[in-house]
C-alpha cells in the first residue's frame, strides 16, 4: 500500500467573512502526481499555503510527512520543495548564486548547482543575471531551486502558466522524474490538459469545495460521453459533420447508415475532456 505523504483532513479557512476552503479532505501518496484543478479564486493557492504551513486552518488539519504542519513546520519544511507561479528569485544574482544561496539555507554542504541547471536547460546561461531571463527561464530556475534539497514533497503552483511548449515539456519531464523517484507532487493548475497528462489522480475544486476526485480516466468514464464524429460527403459533394453517441443500443446501426448515406471522408472517436466534466459538475468554466 502506498504511503501517504500529504493528508488534508476537513481543512477550512476564511478570509474575513469569505470562506476560501470549506471542509476539504484528500491524501497524496509517495510517488504520486496529484492534480488540484480549478479556476482562479477557487481556493487552490490557499490550500497550498495551508499545506506548507504559511497559513493555519480555522479547523481541520494538514499532515505532511506524518506531522501536523501547523505545529511542526520547522521540522517538515527542509523536506519540502515549493515553486509558486509568481517568480520570487533574487534577480540581481545569477542562477548559480540563487541555487547556492538556497543550498546554504538548507545547510547543504559541497553543493554543485550545475546538474540541476543542466536538468532544467539553463546550462550556458548560469552566469547571466536572472533579471535578464525570460519568464520561461525563470520558471525553470524556480523549479530547480525547489529541487535543491531533494524534497520528499513538491508543491507546484501553476508551474507552466504562460510558458511556450518547449519550456512546458521540460518542466513536465522533471515533474515525472521527481515522482518516479518517490516524491509526492502536489500540482495546482487550471490547465486540464496538463493535469490529464501528468496526474495519477485529480481533484476538482470549486468555491472552496472538492466537486470530484478520482483518476482522470475514471472521471471521464463516470461523467463523460464518448462520441464518434465523422465528416460525410453526400451525392451533391456537400460535406457535413455527424456525431454519433457510443455505448448506446443503436450505435452500430447508425454507424452502418453513415456509409450508405454518403462517402465518409474522416472518422474519429472523441471523449469528454476534464474541462467538459468540470463544467458539467460546477456549472462554470476554468476562467470563471
Amino acid at each position: 500500500m502506498d504511503q501517504n505523504f500529504i493528508q488534508a483532513r476537513q481543512l477550512t479557512f476564511s478570509y474575513g467573512e469569505r470562506t476560501a476552503v470549506d471542509g476539504v479532505s484528500f491524501e497524496v501518496a509517495a510517488g504520486e502526481i496529484f492534480g488540484f484543478l480549478g479556476p482562479n479564486g477557487a481556493g487552490k493557492t490557499t490550500i497550498v499555503r495551508l499545506l506548507t504551513g504559511q497559513l493555519h486552518p480555522a479547523s481541520g488539519t494538514a499532515v505532511v510527512l506524518g506531522k501536523d504542519i501547523s505545529r511542526y513546520a520547522a521540522q517538515v519544511r527542509p523536506q519540502m520543495g515549493v515553486a509558486f507561479e509568481t517568480a520570487n528569485l533574487y534577480e540581481q544574482m545569477n542562477a548559480l548564486e540563487n541555487l547556492r544561496l538556497f543550498a546554504r539555507l538548507f545547510a547543504i554542504r559541497q553543493f554543485d548547482p550545475m546538474p540541476l541547471l543542466e536538468k532544467v536547460g539553463l546550462a550556458g546561461r548560469e552566469r547571466d543575471r536572472v533579471a535578464n531571463y525570460s519568464k520561461g527561464m525563470k520558471q525553470r530556475l524556480m523549479l530547480a531551486r525547489a529541487l535543491v534539497n531533494r524534497p520528499r514533497v513538491l508543491f507546484l503552483d501553476e508551474p507552466t502558466e504562460g510558458l511556450d511548449p518547449l519550456s512546458s515539456q521540460t518542466i513536465h519531464h522533471i515533474i515525472r522524474e521527481a515522482a518516479d523517484q518517490g516524491t509526492a507532487v502536489f500540482l495546482t493548475t487550471h490547465d486540464m490538459v496538463e493535469a490529464d497528462r501528468l496526474s495519477r489522480r485529480v481533484a476538482f475544486i470549486n468555491q472552496g469545495k472538492i466537486a470530484a476526485l478520482d483518476k482522470p480516466a475514471l472521471l471521464k468514464r463516470q461523467y463523460g460521453k464518448r462520441v464518434l464524429k465523422a465528416e460525410v460527403e453526400n451525392r451533391a459533394g456537400e460535406v457535413s459533420m455527424v456525431a454519433i453517441p457510443l455505448d448506446v443500443d443503436d450505435t452500430a446501426q447508425k454507424v452502418s447508415s453513415l456509409f450508405s448515406d454518403g462517402r465518409v471522408v474522416t472518422m474519429h472517436t472523441e471523449e469528454a475532456t476534464l474541462e467538459d466534466i468540470f463544467i458539467q459538475l460546477t456549472g462554470r468554466g476554468l476562467a470563471g
